[in-house]
This record gives C-alpha cells, sequence and structure tokens, in this order.
C-alpha cells in the first residue's frame, strides 16, 4: 500500500465509509468536469489574454506578449538590464534548448540564496484570478517559484484556461497523477502584516514578469 493509499484509508474510516461504488464515482466525476456555475466566477471575455494580464497586472505584476520561444532570452536580457540585474539566471531545464545571448550565464540546477533572477516555464495561466499554476519536477525546479528577487515566467497562450477548474481536468488528462507540489502564483510576493504597509518580496520574488508566448 502506497501513502497515498494510507491517507485515502484514514480519510474513508474518519468519514466511516469505504470507496465510492461505480455510480458514486460516475456522478463526481461528471461534477468535476462540469462544475457548477455558482461555485466559479464567469470568464465572459473573448480574449483571455487580455483578460489575464489585467488580472496579474492588478497585484503589481507585469507582462509582456513574444511571438515565439526564440524571443524569451531577448526579453529576459531586456528586463534585467532594465533593473540592473547581472547577466545570470536560473532556468528550469524545460527551457534548456534556448540560446542565451553572450555573456549570460545560466544554471539549470536548484535555486541558491544569491542568485537574483529565475525563468521558468508555466504549466497553466487561469485567465479568471490572473494566476499561474507552476507544476514542481526535475525540469521545473520549485526554489525558481521563491528564491529569485526576479521571477520571469514564460506562458504559452495554449496553456491559458478560463477557470481554476480547467487546471484539475487538464492534470487528469495528463494520465501522470499529482506531482509533489503546485503552486499557484497571482503576482510578486508581498505583506501588509507591518503597520499595514504593503511591502514587496516579503517571502519570494519582488518582481514577477510573465511573457505571454504566442
Amino acid at each position: 500500500m502506497s501513502s497515498r493509499d494510507t491517507i485515502f484509508k484514514a480519510i474513508r474510516q474518519g468519514l466511516g465509509r469505504g470507496p465510492l461504488d461505480d455510480a458514486a464515482r460516475k456522478q463526481l466525476d461528471a461534477r468535476i468536469a462540469n462544475p457548477p456555475q455558482h461555485i466559479r466566477a464567469t470568464v465572459d471575455d473573448a480574449d483571455l489574454v487580455a483578460r489575464f494580464a489585467q488580472r496579474f497586472e492588478s497585484r503589481s505584476g507585469t507582462t509582456e506578449r513574444i511571438a515565439s520561444l526564440a524571443d524569451v532570452p531577448a526579453a529576459v536580457a531586456a528586463l534585467a538590464e532594465s533593473y540592473a540585474i547581472a547577466p545570470s539566471a536560473v532556468v528550469g531545464t524545460a527551457l534548456g534548448e534556448l540560446a542565451w545571448p553572450e555573456g549570460w550565464q545560466i544554471d539549470h540546477g536548484a535555486a541558491t540564496i544569491d542568485v537574483m533572477l529565475g525563468v521558468s516555464l508555466a504549466w497553466r495561466g487561469i485567465a479568471e484570478t490572473g494566476s499561474i499554476l507552476m507544476l514542481s519536477g526535475p525540469d521545473r525546479p520549485i526554489t525558481h517559484n521563491f528564491v529569485p528577487e526576479t521571477h520571469v515566467v514564460v506562458l504559452p497562450v495554449e496553456h491559458l484556461v478560463r477557470h481554476y477548474e480547467d487546471c484539475w481536468v487538464a492534470l487528469r488528462e495528463r494520465g501522470q497523477g499529482a506531482p509533489r507540489a503546485m503552486n499557484f502564483i497571482s503576482g510578486p510576493s508581498r505583506t501588509g502584516d507591518v503597520e499595514q504597509t504593503i511591502e514587496l518580496g516579503a517571502h519570494g520574488p519582488r518582481r514577477m514578469h510573465v511573457l505571454i508566448l504566442g
């Protein structure tokens, strides 16, 4: 029995029931595929990119449109120059084939405390809230999401969905189960704990820039 099975068994015992029968499972699967409209926000916008950008930028994030994956290094280099960031970045191997400008130092490992810039490939973007879903894995080190002061995320337009629930459908369809960690990120890290004053970069990146690809 796996750890997952052990946890579910404990939950079922707490609820006083066994595994779902076929009829109950089909009913649950139907609800997951078509959640009641009242439990999620209405996203009527024909342009999901505009909706995503507006929501993301409302929380101090920034966005930029690029035409192709090959444009990523130049866009990152321009951003780094604008903030006087050294030409060095941690980049997940999901973006490992990119050709970086001469002089750039690229590391595909975990982000250490001295790393100032991280570049990641988003798994999904959610237009409803302007959020990014990042999945952990060998090609997407989770430290890239939280350690660098500036985080650049590449979001292909075909990975943009309307609602949170659409992410769960996509996760089931990929057939690999849930990763060790999933992070929904809706902009730069912030806190208002001290005198109710908003401070960016409190528990993670001070800046978050999304390159909307396509």
